[in-house]
This record gives structure tokens, C-alpha cells and sequence, in this order.
């Protein structure tokens, strides 16, 4: 995605008082902490950080199988999203959306250098889908994970980003049309396509066993 530009004198017109925002209450909210760290505060942007560092990790990792790449790459999110925060855009979706839509373009820059198609060792992998969320339902035992998770690495990159950011982050379809830079209407017609390749390769599995 193009990162927002910044602003032109954002800070000399828009009055903002931070004194009533407390960066060490857990439960304030993201827009106030977003707007401290758009007026430099860096302190702000560590909160930031601290709330979305894990689930921006984990993201890239099930994109890329590989710790070391990960980090790097997780860094480089941040470093690129603290050097344009000032031109950051409330779009009505969570912030970490953004964090998010850094990192899809990052992973899909990764995989193009890379020319390769990485997967996560099965054994090693922390990727869970929670029971009640497996696509359209599916009633999954635990000897049946390891075989549903081959199924999806046998997915194109965007469709294991529509599964990751819908089942693992419990992305909303219109986050996830902002992280992929879609309309919704695409991602619901990715999203069937994608249960419907996931069946297949499914299906394929089963029949080999």
C-alpha cells in the first residue's frame, strides 16, 4: 500500500490536549495513544507497539515458516509504521489494521526476493485455529489438525492470508479488505473461493490416507 503521506502543519492545526491521557492505564484507548504518538510522542507509539508487536509477529510468521525473517521483518514493520505515523489515517478500522496492511505488502515483497514459497514445520508451528472458528464450521479432532494445516499450505499466499487474518487475528471482513487493499465484496468472494479450494485440497489429503 502507499503509506499516507504526512500531513501538511498537522500539529500547528489540530488543538489537542494529552495531559488527561494516561500511556500507563492499560485500558485507554487506542485512538487517544494513536494521537499522542502522531504529535511525536514516543512513548505512545511504545504502547503501541506493546499492544500489536505479538499478533504482528505471529502474522508473519505463519506467512513466511521462519523465526529469524519474522523478527526481521516484524521489526521493519514498526520501523517503517514509526517513520510515517504522523501521516496515519483513522479509516474506521482498528489500528493494528494498518500494522497489518504494512506487513501483507512487506511478506509479499519477502516472497517475491525470496522466489520460494515457505512452509511452517507442523511440529514447530504455534498455528491453532480455535474450534469454533474452523471454516464453515468443521467439526476438526486433534488427529485432524496437522492434516487441515497441510491442506491450507497447499493454498496460495493471499488465500493463507484471508484464513490467518479471519480465523488466527479474528479480522473482521472490512480490517481485512483494508489489509489487502480489497472491497469487502472481493474478500467475501476470495473467502468462498478459498473455503472451496480448501475443501478440495482437503478432500485430496483424505483420499492419499
Amino acid at each position: 500500500m502507499p503509506i499516507p503521506k504526512k500531513p501538511l502543519s498537522r500539529k500547528s492545526v489540530i488543538s489537542f490536549d494529552s495531559s488527561k491521557i494516561d500511556l500507563e492505564d492499560p485500558d485507554t484507548p487506542d485512538q487517544q495513544v494513536i494521537e499522542l504518538a502522531i504529535h511525536g510522542n514516543m512513548d505512545a507509539f511504545s504502547v503501541l507497539y506493546q499492544r500489536n508487536i505479538n499478533k504482528i509477529f505471529s502474522y508473519i510468521y505463519y506467512r513466511t515458516g521462519n523465526t529469524h525473517d519474522a523478527e526481521d521483518l516484524t521489526a521493519r514493520v514498526f520501523h517503517r509504521a514509526i517513520l510515517h505515523i504522523q501521516g496515519y489515517v483513522n479509516t474506521g478500522v482498528p489500528f493494528s489494521a494498518w500494522l497489518y496492511r504494512i506487513a501483507h505488502n512487506l511478506v509479499a515483497n519477502w516472497h517475491r526476493d525470496n522466489e520460494r514459497k515457505k512452509e511452517v514445520p507442523l511440529e514447530d508451528s504455534e498455528f491453532k485455529l480455535p474450534s469454533s472458528k474452523y471454516p464453515e464450521s468443521m467439526v476438526v479432532e486433534d488427529q485432524d489438525v496437522e492434516m487441515l494445516l497441510k491442506s491450507i499450505r497447499k493454498l496460495s499466499g493471499e488465500r493463507q492470508t484471508l484464513i490467518i487474518l479471519k480465523y488466527v487475528e479474528d479480522c473482521s471482513n472490512s480490517e481485512i479488505a483494508e489489509i489487502m487493499g480489497r472491497s469487502e465484496g472481493a474478500i467475501k468472494s476470495l473467502y468462498h473461493r478459498t473455503l472451496l479450494a480448501l475443501r478440495y485440497e482437503l478432500e485430496k489429503i483424505e483420499k492419499l490416507n
